[in-house]
């Protein structure tokens, strides 16, 4: 019997003029009916699908991996997609990280496996093997997540995790010997490691459920040796919607921990240098946050938003705290992205429009020197120590790979580190920064990429991405993918919409909570200035955006599908009803409100692309990508939001699900897999927009 439900169930209907080709599994509906302040009704046909273990859901999902993986499949091979992106990845570089007076770096062995950890004393030199994820993994695709070495070097601490969860685990090694200790944690989540002393820091929550609410986190202190059972509770809160995090500064005098409650940021600290070192309040109720640099002549160094937009450095005496001193200000036009300490100042990166700007202050903060970038660019593994005047860091755009450059931070000179080498000419490849009106007083920064010498004549294949949540700021990465489209004739467009924190804390509320729509308002308006500029035209037009982005991209579709030809939403968040109810969702109720509230409840109904789909509207070729083990947003969101879409009679162009195997909220672990991804998604956008 039960082998003949999964076979009803992969029974196809034929869907209009795509139906030719491509046919769907059904998939039933079993309609739930929700109330809200008892005025309002929601109906739900697909809530059947968030059970994603069950048997009549695996194999829902196998029939929609291999339609399609038909569909791509066959783009690919027509455009060379896979193969000329596994060229565009190529290169030959040594990416490395500098922690005490080791080098660290992680490298690829197999394509079919996970990249290894590995060290050496010279940067040239990086050849032995700490941490081999592959060995003894349960039958599991096991992941390095981060790495932490210890104050005097002797130990390392890093996190793995297994078939792409965000459910760590910890384990220590010895160096330069490399050899394991017995110290395995388990219960981690969202962590980073704080040494101090013979242990670290870290936090863990209770395991409730694979897609359950993740609640009650607790912040613990871990001695080298000990099981974890007799780990010291540090830090918890009755309220289980609380999240935390927490850093020791570079010389192990100060612990300072967070707490971030729905209204307002809390900090402690510890001064291990006192006579009595127990957490106390340092800074309490704050509405902006500010996150701790290091410390300097018994100060923290922290950077700010508030009362300035960009972000500030300031010194901050603990005992003292609400009279702290400013070091470095605000930039008028740009964003404090990070800092480093140096014995001869503070080294800030500003960013301004993916524009990235080193400046060097003294501590009494007089500007020093400047440094400027090239634009569409970001700084990324940025690695010194106090006692040195040198950094090394790497500069990446999206074409471009990471690039090595050493800085003196006395001289302000810059040379090249390690050659990169790659198998394509990244010259030959504009970028152009612009600026499109939503009014008179407010305009969005968009970066266009794109061959030199291309003819733009409205006809032009066009990808457009953006982020537009939590305040995050949009660097710029490489991408091969982006390689590959441009080298095909298209345009790439990333547009920095409200939401993100590209041009400060402001911007960033723009985009949030109740202003939501604002975000996508932002990127439909992105989409028109490309067409009314005439880049491209609404059948040439595609769009992609990842989690937060792939909200933007899928409630854009959604409200605007006569913008748009091609889109493809990324581990998206679809259900805005039902978000708060599992994983981390109760803890983005700031960024996005709680059905609880009525206000908040119908702005979320509102935009939320599962709740909008209208029954008569041919909505544009979608693939929906996502991962089975994603539980920051959990998989069934594109489920259901690709069964409402695929089980209409006007839906002709095609609705497409690709779910990643053995991956959570990230993607694709291995090389191999980590390609084919990329390669379905441009075979798809260029097999859509190039028909």
């Amino acid at each position: 019997m039960k082998y003949l439900i999964i076979l009803l169930l992969l029974t196809v209907t034929t869907t209009a003029s795509i139906a030719q080709k491509y046919e769907y599994p059904i998939c039933p509906k079993q309609t739930v009916v929700d109330t809200f302040f008892n005025a309002y009704t929601i109906s739900e046909n697909y809530r059947w699908l968030e059970n994603v273990r069950c048997d009549s859901v695996v194999e829902w999902i196998k029939a929609e991996n291999k339609l399609s993986d038909k569909f791509t499949g066959k783009a690919s091979a027509k455009y060379m997609t896979k193969q000329l992106i596994k060229k565009y990845s190529y290169m030959k570089t040594i990416r490395a990280q500098k922690k005490g007076p080791y080098y660290f770096s992680y490298y690829v062995r197999n394509k079919f496996a996970s990249a290894g950890l590995y060290m050496g004393t010279k940067m040239d030199d990086i050849n032995q093997l700490l941490v081999d994820p592959n060995f003894n993994t349960k039958n599991k695709k096991t992941d390095i997540k981060d790495f932490s070495l210890s104050k005097d070097s002797k130990f390392l601490c890093y996190l793995i995790n297994r078939d792409g969860t965000d459910w760590m685990e910890a384990k220590v090694i010895c160096l330069p010997s490399g050899i394991q200790k017995k110290d395995h944690l388990t219960g981690i989540k969202h962590s980073s490691i704080s040494w101090r002393g013979h242990g670290f820091f870290y936090s863990k929550y209770p395991y409730n459920g694979e897609f359950s609410m993740t609640s009650s986190e607790e912040v613990y202190y871990h001695k080298l040796g000990d099981e974890q059972s007799q780990d010291q509770l540090i830090f918890k809160r009755k309220n289980p919607n609380i999240q935390f995090s927490f850093s020791t500064t570079s010389n192990e005098k100060f612990f300072i921990l967070k707490e971030e409650t729905e209204s307002c940021y809390n900090y402690f600290f510890i001064d291990y240098s006192s006579k009595s070192p127990y957490l106390r309040p340092l800074l309490m109720k704050q509405k902006s946050g500010f996150s701790v640099i290091d410390s300097h002549n018994n100060k923290i160094i922290a950077k700010t938003f508030k009362n300035n937009n960009g972000g500030s450095v300031v010194e901050i005496d603990p005992y003292h705290p609400y009279n702290w001193r400013e070091i470095a200000p605000a930039c008028f036009d740009g964003v404090l992205l990070n800092c480093k300490i140096k014995e001869n100042g503070i080294l800030c990166m500003y960013q301004s429009n993916q524009h990235p700007v080193l400046k060097m202050f003294n501590f009494e903060g007089k500007a020093l020197r400047q440094l400027e970038l090239p634009d569409a660019s970001s700084i990324t593994n940025v690695n010194s120590a106090i006692d040195n005047d040198e950094i090394f860091f790497y500069n990446q755009q999206y074409t471009t790979p990471p690039l090595q450059y050493h800085l003196n931070t006395t001289t302000f000179k810059i040379k090249p580190g390690e050659t990169t080498i790659i198998n394509y000419n990244f010259k030959d490849i504009e970028y152009k920064p612009l600026k499109y009106k939503i009014n008179d007083s407010l305009s969005i920064p968009i970066t266009l990429v794109y061959k030199k010498g291309l003819k733009l004549d409205g006809n032009n294949p066009t990808l457009l991405k953006a982020y537009g949540g939590f305040g995050a700021i949009s660097s710029p990465s490489f991408d091969s993918g982006v390689v590959y489209f441009i080298n095909q004739g298209g345009v790439y467009a990333f547009a920095n919409i409200r939401g993100g924190g590209d041009l400060g804390e402001k911007w960033a509320r723009e985009g949030r909570r109740l202003n939501k729509q604002n975000s996508i308002d932002d990127f439909n308006a992105a989409a028109e200035f490309l067409i009314h500029e005439k880049y491209t035209n609404p059948n040439k037009l595609g769009i992609t955006g990842s989690s937060h982005g792939g909200l933007i991209v899928a409630a854009a579709a959604i409200q605007r599908p006569d913008l748009y030809a091609a889109v493809v939403p990324i581990v998206a968040v679809t259900d805005m009803l039902r978000f708060e109810h599992f994983t981390v969702g109760n803890f983005h109720i700031d960024e996005f409100g709680t059905v609880k509230d009525s206000l908040d409840f119908i702005n979320l109904k509102s935009y939320s692309p599962l709740h909008n789909i209208k029954e008569d509207i041919n909505y544009p070729a979608m693939l929906v990508m996502t991962s089975e083990n994603d539980d920051r947003v959990p998989p069934f969101h594109s489920y259901k939001f690709v069964a409402e879409l695929q089980n209409r009679s006007a839906q002709t162009n095609p609705i497409l699900l690709r779910v990643e195997k053995d991956a959570g909220h990230s993607g694709a672990i291995t090389n191999v897999s980590f390609t084919d991804s990329k390669s379905d998604l441009y075979g798809f956008i260029m097999r859509i927009l190039m028909n």
